[in-house]
């Protein structure tokens, strides 16, 4: 069989296509699945045009993201139902499987494939139909699917009913950086036994880091766990505050398990959902308490699950007729706290006291010239290098740099190119 994998025209900016949060892992994995059973594969990342797809498929399968992008996946399928009118064309993902009869009314399609495909979740992605793969650096993982809690603002219950974990996923680990899907990562009953496993693996010799997309559930965090967490090399960990302020003890236990485990407070994340049921009053006691911790906030819009639109522009005044706004809140109010979530981020992470762009500006400089003395360290050989100290001159700049636990002073160009072997 002949088989067409469609990602629709999302409003992805082009350099984000591959970023781990946009990448189409369903149909890789379908992709995958597809090959092994012998049939054609071919992905198509947008409406391509026929001669671009260059064969005729018998099947069509476009994914879906989310419900407020569906006319993205209308799109798709008008456009290849007018490219190829025999093809059967089914589509899935998340809006395919939060609303099912609105997808197939809507996109007129031929079938809906709704939650997850057995048979594709246990394939490996087939992350060689992603132009420009060898620029993706990391791998994305599930140890588990479905979640044991029952959040009433989240689709994941919907979409996977029934909490499936691994015993191991050693035999799966083909990166450096494994980023974890799981909705409930600690939930999985295993999941001492995978960080160790982690811990102790290497690919290609060189040890593993790790991201886990959706965050921690803190109720579940024990001193042992945050400890392995670390061990296992997670960074950026990040831990949701869902419910009210009155809860800010809880959070800050959670806070301080990641921190006795050897995290810095500016490294870690609290996940804060905002336009929803708590009013914007108490949303701003809980980012001034974060403030107050020195961790910074992975904010998230509320939209309800079976939302058919959202065209929020953060640059002018909107109503309901543009995005959701929840009776608790106002357009103004939601600008607002993304600005000051926004502004107290970059406080955080670079030491400000005080917000200013000039000085963000200028720390940004500073993180590029970081980040450009790692690479070219790292092209020359030099393994895991620390840069601790930048300082300007009149015809370049100058950093201190750990190397081997030694430290060493490099002299750049004012193109922030090492001017001499450290």
């Amino acid at each position: 069989m002949k088989i067409l994998l469609a990602e629709p025209e999302f409003p992805i900016p082009t350099k984000g296509k591959n970023c781990k949060n946009y990448l189409p892992i369903g149909l890789l994995k379908l992709a995958a699945y597809c090959k092994d059973r012998g049939d054609f594969v071919r992905l198509a990342r947008g409406n391509l045009p026929q001669e671009e797809v260059g064969f005729r498929p018998d099947e069509i399968w476009i994914t879906s993201l989310f419900t407020y992008w569906r006319e993205y996946v209308k799109r798709s399928v008008e456009h290849y139902r007018k490219l190829f009118p025999s093809s059967k064309i089914t589509v899935g993902g998340i809006y395919a499987s939060l609303m099912p009869d609105d997808c197939k009314t809507y996109t007129q399609c031929d079938e809906v494939f709704r939650g997850i495909h057995d048979g594709a979740e246990k394939s490996m992605p087939a992350y060689d139909l992603i132009v420009g793969s060898n620029d993706i650096d990391f791998q994305i993982v599930h140890t588990s699917r479905g979640c044991i809690r029952n959040c009433r603002f989240c689709g994941a219950g919907k979409i996977e009913p029934t909490f499936t974990y691994k015993d191991s996923i050693k035999h799966e680990i083909c990166s450096n950086k494994l980023i974890f899907y799981d909705n409930n990562l600690l939930a999985n009953p295993r999941i001492k036994d995978l960080l160790h496993e982690i811990a102790d693996s290497r690919f290609k010799g060189k040890p593993i880091v790790c991201e886990s997309q959706c965050g921690f559930d803190g109720r579940l965090l024990t001193p042992e766990l945050a400890f392995l967490i670390k061990k296992a090399r997670f960074q950026n960990p990040r831990l949701a505050w869902d419910g009210p302020y009155s809860q800010f003890r809880e959070i800050k236990k959670q806070i301080d398990l990641l921190v006795d485990a050897g995290y810095r407070t500016r490294d870690i994340f609290v996940f804060m959902l905002y336009n929803w049921e708590l009013n914007f009053s108490e949303m701003e006691k809980k980012r001034k308490k974060c403030l107050g911790w020195q961790v910074q906030i992975a904010d998230c819009r509320f939209r309800p699950l079976d939302q058919r639109y959202d065209r929020y522009d953060a640059r002018k005044a909107q109503t309901n007729d543009d995005y959701y706004i929840h009776p608790k809140w106002t357009d103004e109010q939601i600008k607002r706290f993304r600005k000051n979530v926004r502004i107290q981020n970059i406080c955080i992470r670079m030491g400000f006291t005080k917000y200013s762009q000039k000085l963000e500006r200028k720390g940004e400089q500073r993180r590029r010239i970081r980040n450009k003395i790692m690479e070219q360290l790292k092209e020359m050989g030099y393994d895991a290098p620390k840069v601790r100290q930048i300082i300007e001159e009149r015809d370049g700049w100058v950093a201190h740099v750990r190397i081997a636990e030694s430290y060493k002073k490099i002299r750049l160009s004012s193109e922030y190119r090492i001017t001499g072997a450290p």
